[in-house]
């Protein structure tokens, strides 16, 4: 029997009886951490012990730290970054500050027991993103977007991190915020296969994605990305991306229905797992019935995903956060 269709999360600082239970039952594919679980670094090495101990086996453990807003390690204890939109104006878009970026979260990261990283973004700024996105994001340029994303993956990787890329197969033309709404592009699909969809190409090849929730007219006009055959389609065959599939976190209010009727569609449109963010018990134990073992599709592509373990090779930290300062400081 396969894994469970699913990741997920635990409500605090520490695995409860309760989870510990449900998690050995449902055996999830992996786990995602937030702000709220995360208190100091023995603490969070607990925790994540913790939750691979509970299925017996060392899941992955997933975050996203990204810089600025997106940051669940937060000052005073972990390094703040900026967005990194942001990094990318102020070094005039230095692939070698990004990679020395991403390294430097990596080693903390790692130093954690944390081994995916939900990044790089690769969607497309438009002048339409929404303001919830568009400093998380590398560029309006494909050209621009791709050797900073293959730094971010490439420091991710010499720091033990595997990466996530996202938001498949774009939300740059997304004006609304789709934690609260789903956002709707009418673009023709030719204009968007030109733009949109370019960046995640020279990706296709990565072991680990995330769909976008949102809902492109040409495409599927009744159904967003990640509950659309159609749109999962266009993800493995036009873009070509034949790794493990995750949906964008399912309780996101771009999507309508129960979290049953939600978790439902996203696997019966294609996608590989389910990742469910907040938290919540009850939620979850509905995520986990719903969900059941991942197919042998989607688990030849988890296990293709972690297949190799991930050593950080050896470098001088102190000194790598030294040039990455100077370069940020325009030195």
């Amino acid at each position: 029997m396969g894994q469970g269709a699913f990741i997920t999360g635990c409500a605090g600082r520490a695995v409860t009886k309760a989870e510990k239970a449900l998690f050995r039952e449902a055996d999830p594919w992996g786990f995602i951490l937030f702000a709220r679980n995360i208190e100091t670094p023995a603490q969070t090495r607990r925790l994540v012990a913790d939750l691979r101990e509970s299925v017996g086996r060392d899941a992955p453990v997933l975050i996203d730290q990204e810089g600025g807003r997106v940051q669940r390690l937060k000052p005073p204890i972990w390094r703040a970054y900026p967005p990194a939109l942001d990094q990318v104006r102020a070094t005039a878009g230095s692939v070698r500050a990004m990679y020395l970026r991403q390294r430097l979260i990596s080693a903390e990261l790692h130093d954690i027991g944390i081994d995916v990283n939900c990044v790089p973004c690769l969607d497309l700024l438009t002048d339409e993103t929404h303001p919830m996105l568009a400093n998380r994001l590398l560029g309006a340029e494909t050209d621009e977007i791709v050797p900073l994303a293959q730094a971010i993956i490439d420091g991710g990787r010499d720091g033990g991190v595997r990466s996530v890329i996202k938001h498949l197969p774009g939300y740059g033309r997304a004006s609304l915020d789709s934690h609260k709404a789903l956002p709707r592009v009418d673009t023709p699909l030719a204009e968007l296969t030109e733009t949109d969809f370019e960046p995640f190409r020279p990706f296709a090849d990565e072991a680990m994605g995330m769909t976008a929730h949102i809902l492109f007219t040409d495409v599927d006009p009744d159904r967003p990305v990640t509950q659309s055959p159609d749109g999962i389609r266009l993800i493995r065959e036009q873009i070509g991306f034949d790794g493990l599939l995750m949906t964008d976190d399912i309780s996101m209010e771009a999507l309508s229905g129960s979290i049953t009727e939600r978790s439902r569609a996203s696997l019966a449109a294609g996608c590989d797992l389910v990742l469910h963010c907040n938290g919540a018990f009850d939620e979850i134990q509905i995520v986990a019935e719903t969900c059941g073992a991942m197919t042998e599709a989607s688990q030849a592509r988890a296990d293709r995903a972690v297949t190799a373990t991930l050593t950080p090779i050896e470098d001088d930290i102190p000194a790598l956060l030294a040039e990455y300062e100077a370069l940020l400081k325009g030195a």
